[in-house]
This record gives C-alpha cells, structure tokens and sequence, in this order.
C-alpha cells in the first residue's frame, strides 16, 4: 500500500489581490520545471491542507496550492462579499498567468472537483488532465442528501444534532444559511460549529476524533460554514446547466476519477454519473474509504493515480 511522499515545504509564498479587496494565498511547492498541478481544495471554504501537497512526487510535479476567496490563508476571512464560483474560476486563472503557466493538472477533491470542472470547461485549452476525488457534481439531490435527511437515515444521531443547531428549523439549508449571515456574532459562531461538525462526523470510513476537531475549529468551521450555505443557497445563480452537460469539451483530457465506496458526504453515485459523460475518464472505486482524502486506502489510491497520471503526460519515472 502506497503512503504520502515525505512533508515538504513551500519554496515560494504568492500573496495575489484580486477584485473586492481580495487577497489569494498560493504556494508552490516540489519541482519548479515539473508537472503544473493546481490542488482545488473542498469545502467550500475548507482551505488548504500541508498533507494535501504528500500526494505527489516533488521531483515530478510543480505543486501549486491556493486557498479560496474568503479561506485559509486568504484575506478577508468568512468573507461573502464578492465571493462566488465564477469568481474563483477567474482567479485560478489569474493565477496561473500570474505564476506563467500554460497548461496545468487540476487536482480536486469533493467542493474541489466542482470548481476543477467548472474551471476546465470555461478554460479547457488551459488544463492538461483532471485527477478528481470524491466527485460533487452539486445537484439538487447531492443537497438534499446532504441537508435533508438523506445522509441522516445512516447517521441519525449526527443528524439530530445538526437540525437541534437550527432549533428544528426548516428548510435546514435555509434556516442555516440565516443564521449564518446574520448579525448576531455568537449564533453565526453556534451554526457555523454544528455544520462542520456534520461533515467531518460522517466524512471518514472510521470515526476520526482528528478530523472533527480540524472541521469544528472556528477558522476553518466559521468560512466552511458561511461560504458553503451561501454558495448552495445561490446556486442557480451560477450552475445555470448540469455539469455533466459540459463535458464535451473536455472529453479527450486525460482524467483519473477517484471514490470512496463508502462515501457519505458524496455518494458514489456522483462519480459514477460524471463517469458515463465523460466515456475516456478512468474511474476506481475504493472499496475500503469514505469521503476524506486521508482514508488510507484512498491515500494509497491517490498516490498511485498521481503516478498513473505524471506516466500519462509523459515525465520519466522519478524511481528510474
């Protein structure tokens, strides 16, 4: 079984402007000459990981890691202002001309394979391949799995806890993103705690005390929480067709698609959707992992497809 590569650091630290007063932070890490690949974090709002960047050989790949508008490193923090999908689309690219790229690898995971498709068919002359985990293609279904009550019929007492959060209040979307985006400082605090904790609850194959405590801290909980409800509460706005309608134009660019069977934050049923629109796209199925890339037996998957991949657009075999 395949493990991270050795940890790594940055070897340059990009503070980018960008309209509305936002700050991007982008770091790059491994081989300045290799394989471009931008890593598109989840949530939205979860912001980079350092673990994240372990899935590829720093001899091989150019590892580039942003967090999005409002997240992370990047300034203003939880901030909606400003803040949507078609926003991050044209950031990835001004960061990408920023940094003189041509083409690069979009690497993304749950909240990340959507801006990763969205990005690729606005842009597909500027993407070399796709390496996608944990497909959220963010249908109406995908929400209402999520947010009312699908995934809740597998984790009852997580989902008791999640609408307690809302005072039984619903639509449970709605009644989260008003309390989220308004002006009582303490009640934004309370939501934005019990909406990560759902997901982090039910994101692992084994229960992973870590992986909540990293989900319901106030950082990462109070953007993951206001930049999520906002954007699906808003998602007509900018998801105006099916992703999968899409897919035309990206349907020569190598991709790698790789899901947990077990995933209960996206279900299988998203990767293998995407799969049947995009007929040259190789899909796995990891038997043994949930939703989180850190799943061991997904990690060993990812690392194999970053492999599979870099073998793919031609680098030389690093171990050689």
């Amino acid at each position: 079984m395949r493990y991270y590569h050795p940890e790594i650091n940055p070897f340059q630290i990009h503070h980018i402007d960008v309209d509305g007063g936002h700050r991007l932070w982008v770091a790059e890490s491994g081989h300045p000459d290799g394989i471009p690949v931008i890593i598109v974090h989840g949530g939205p709002g979860g912001g980079s990981g350092d673990r994240d960047r372990q899935f590829f050989d720093p001899q091989v790949y150019r590892i580039i890691q942003f967090d999005q508008r409002g997240c992370g490193h990047s300034t203003p923090h939880g901030s909606l202002e400003a803040n949507d999908p078609e926003r991050l689309v044209d950031d990835m690219e001004t960061i990408r001309q920023r940094l003189g790229i041509d083409r690069w690898v979009c690497f993304g995971g749950s909240w990340g394979t959507t801006l990763s498709l969205l990005y690729g068919q606005a842009h597909p002359d500027r993407v070399l391949g796709f390496l996608l985990r944990g497909v959220f293609l963010c249908r109406q279904q995908d929400l209402d799995w999520l947010y009312d009550g699908g995934a809740g019929q597998v984790f009852p007492e997580h989902w008791q806890k999640l609408v307690q959060g809302v005072d039984g209040e619903r639509p449970l979307l709605e009644a989260y993103h008003k309390r989220l985006t308004g002006p009582d400082e303490l009640e934004r605090s309370r939501a934005a705690r019990a909406w990560s904790a759902w997901e982090g609850l039910i994101a692992t194959l084994k229960p992973s005390p870590k992986t909540v405590a990293r989900m319901i801290s106030h950082h990462t909980a109070y953007s993951m929480a206001r930049l999520s409800s906002d954007y699906f509460m808003r998602r007509d706005e900018w998801l105006r067709t099916p992703l999968v309608e899409g897919m035309s134009s990206l349907e020569e660019h190598p991709a790698i698609i790789i899901h947990g069977r077990y995933d209960m934050v996206c279900p299988v049923d998203n990767a293998w959707t995407l799969k049947q629109a995009w007929p040259n796209a190789r899909l796995e199925i990891i038997r043994e992992a949930g939703h989180s890339a850190h799943d061991p037996a997904m990690v060993d998957g990812l690392v194999k497809a970053t492999e599979d991949l870099a073998h793919i657009l031609g680098a030389p075999d690093s171990s050689a």
